[in-house]
């Protein structure tokens, strides 16, 4: 039996993998595809067959994240320090580098010096959500491992596992909204979650709904939303580490990245959000609204999409994909960067 047969949706993942736990592993592997659908869970699978363990935590086994909005050069060289001791107990040593497309040129520099040459006991997964940031030199040493959105029909299972109680028609509006992703299923299902998408709808709706709209305001609500998200990670971090065996710098560290992460992640998640309400204003529009993610609002996307805002809706939808991108790839200040965005939208829509 496959390794990787709970991982059904990702079956050439799964392939892979499997041979090289038959076959014995490459030394570098780039898993990538969109956020939510399950790159973490697999790499941490395939990182405990190799040191053929079922523990959380394990010497051999070695994970970075992004701190906040990248990864930086000092964080490779911690990781490179510990790449050349060698395995405490296994075979092998894995290395997991999350958000491996949020590496600086710094960073992904002092990581191919270990690409091209490094120590035979070692396997670096690198996970990535984009190709794009990575340079060339670091994906042509690396096995390339893809990953796919997950399908509407297990989007739904998992709905129906997670909330038997929903109707049918609630169910299937959930699993459409999703997207084929279960970060944002987990939001949807999530009661702070779903409040804080109805905040972004609201602003999402007040741009074209409200003479006096302020793009000002509206940036702040999506900033809060980040933040409150961040104090949930934060304090769910806290209560992870408490018995373990940290010191108060290591401690400090975790709790500060997975605060930082989940709070860039929920602004990014709410620009997707916020593009797929407009690129819906216009499907709608033109008489598709089978076609929309945001289902469950059909009502209220009836009552907006008229004809004289489908222009306007398909340009902000394009504004809001560059929001993204700037968003993602620099270091920009969200507060400004979002309002910017929303003097904008409700210009194109005006």
């Amino acid at each position: 039996m496959s390794t990787f047969a709970h991982f059904s949706e990702q079956p050439e993942a799964g392939r892979l993998l499997d041979a090289a736990l038959r076959e014995g592993p490459a030394h570098a592997y780039l898993f990538h595809g969109p956020p939510g659908v399950g790159k973490r869970e697999v790499a941490r699978t395939f990182a405990r067959a190799l040191l053929e363990t079922t523990r959380e935590f394990h010497p051999d086994l070695y994970e970075l994240d992004a701190l906040g909005e990248m990864i930086r050069i000092d964080a490779i060289r911690e990781l490179r320090r510990d790449l050349h001791m060698r395995p405490f107990e296994a075979s092998w040593r894995v290395y997991l580098i999350h958000h491996a497309h949020l590496m600086n040129e710094d960073a992904a520099d002092a990581l191919l010096k270990d690409l091209e040459e490094p120590p035979p006991y070692a396997v670096i997964v690198l996970i990535a959500d984009d190709l794009g940031p990575l340079p060339e030199t670091i994906r042509s040493r690396c096995q390339l491992v893809p990953f796919r959105r997950l399908s509407e029909k297990a989007i739904r299972a998992l709905v129906e596992a997670r909330a038997p109680q929903l109707d049918d028609a609630t169910q299937a509006s959930l699993a459409r909204a999703a997207a084929g992703r279960m970060d944002r299923l987990e939001r949807l299902l999530d009661p702070a979650s779903a409040a804080r998408r109805d905040t972004l709808i609201e602003q999402a709706r007040a741009v074209y709904r409200e003479p006096d709209f302020d793009a000002s305001a509206a940036a702040s609500a999506l900033i809060a939303n980040a933040q409150e998200r961040a104090t949930e990670a934060r304090e769910l971090e806290e209560a992870r580490i408490r018995d373990l065996d940290l010191t108060a710098r290591d401690a400090e560290t975790r709790v500060k990245r997975a605060a930082r992460g989940a709070e860039r992640e929920e602004l990014l998640a709410q620009l997707e959000e916020l593009g797929a309400w407009y690129r819906d204003l216009v499907a709608v529009a033109v008489g598709a609204g089978s076609a929309a993610i945001h289902l469950d609002k059909l009502p209220l996307l009836e009552e907006d999409a008229t004809r004289e805002r489908l222009q306007g809706a398909e340009r902000a939808a394009e504004s809001v994909r560059e929001a993204w991108r700037a968003l993602e790839e620099f270091n920009l200040a969200p507060q400004l960067a979002l309002e910017a965005l929303f003097v904008q939208v409700a210009h194109e829509l005006a």
